[in-house]
């Protein structure tokens, strides 16, 4: 079974980001192949990957249930949801992308959804780790999309809003009892000549606070000039220096989440 890692946090957090060099990492150290996860609707996990992509999960799904006369005989969907799904599967050196796509309603359990949800478990078996990038904020752990996973990274900036939004996240995982192997929290762009986690400082305190809650604090993603600008530029982040500081800290962090 593949180790997965699922990442969410608040809108603006640069959580993205993270999954993608995450995704980097692994793949520069050979830990491969790898399944990269974009679950978000408003999917750019692809643009931070330097990919595109054709069609998402759930359109293809939608169409085969919507036309499912164009099947062929005694096809059943179930199988033609695999046969279609790898279509959507975008290939890449040590990794693929799938593009989740548009989420269905809370408490939805339709057919589709379900046939949708055995073929990635089966698809993910292929692969060494799986890195599943959420839609930001809270609803995705409502509807239960992300359970079932060995880690979830709950991104936050250097901002106590950012931290108190992890802590509402941290609760809800804990509340729904997702399954969930381990929570942490990451920090991202941190810019230690601003000593942000400063014994005594508000940040300090805060991130101090949600480790007693159970949220411990995995690691700093280190601000990177290269990364914001790719960021910012939608470029993808898969041919950052070898020496980048945000590779270098999300490595780190890594080795001691996944060795």
């Amino acid at each position: 079974m593949p180790y997965s890692i699922a990442i969410a946090g608040k809108g603006g957090t640069g959580k993205t980001t993270v999954s993608a060099l995450i995704t980097t990492h692994f793949v520069n150290t050979n830990r491969t192949p790898v399944l990269a996860v974009d679950a978000d609707p408003n999917a750019n996990l692809n643009e931070a990957l330097g990919l595109e992509y054709d069609t998402s999960v759930v359109d293809t799904v939608d169409k085969i249930m919507n036309d499912g006369a164009d099947a062929p005989a005694g096809v059943p969907k179930g199988r033609m949801v695999e046969y279609e799904v790898h279509d959507a599967l975008v290939e890449s050196k040590g990794f693929d992308l799938l593009v989740m796509g548009r989420t269905e309603g809370p408490g939805c359990y339709c057919y589709a959804n379900d046939l949708l949800k055995g073929f990635l478990q089966k698809l993910s078996a292929s692969y060494s780790y799986v890195i599943m990038d959420n839609e930001a904020g809270m609803e995705h752990l409502s509807r239960r999309t992300t359970r079932n996973v060995n880690a979830l990274l709950i991104v936050a900036n250097p901002s106590v809003t950012a931290l108190r939004s992890a802590g509402r996240i941290h609760k809800l995982v804990t509340d729904l009892k997702l399954g969930i192997g381990q929570t942490y929290l990451v920090l991202n762009r941190i810019n230690a000549a601003s000593r942000p986690l400063e014994p005594g400082s508000v940040m300090a305190d805060k991130v101090a606070e949600l480790a007693e809650a159970g949220l411990p604090l995995l690691g700093e993603v280190a601000y990177d000039d290269d990364v914001v600008a790719r960021s910012q530029e939608a470029e993808g982040v898969m041919d950052v220096p070898a020496d980048s500081p945000a590779l270098a800290s999300v490595a780190e962090m890594m080795q001691e989440l996944a060795a």
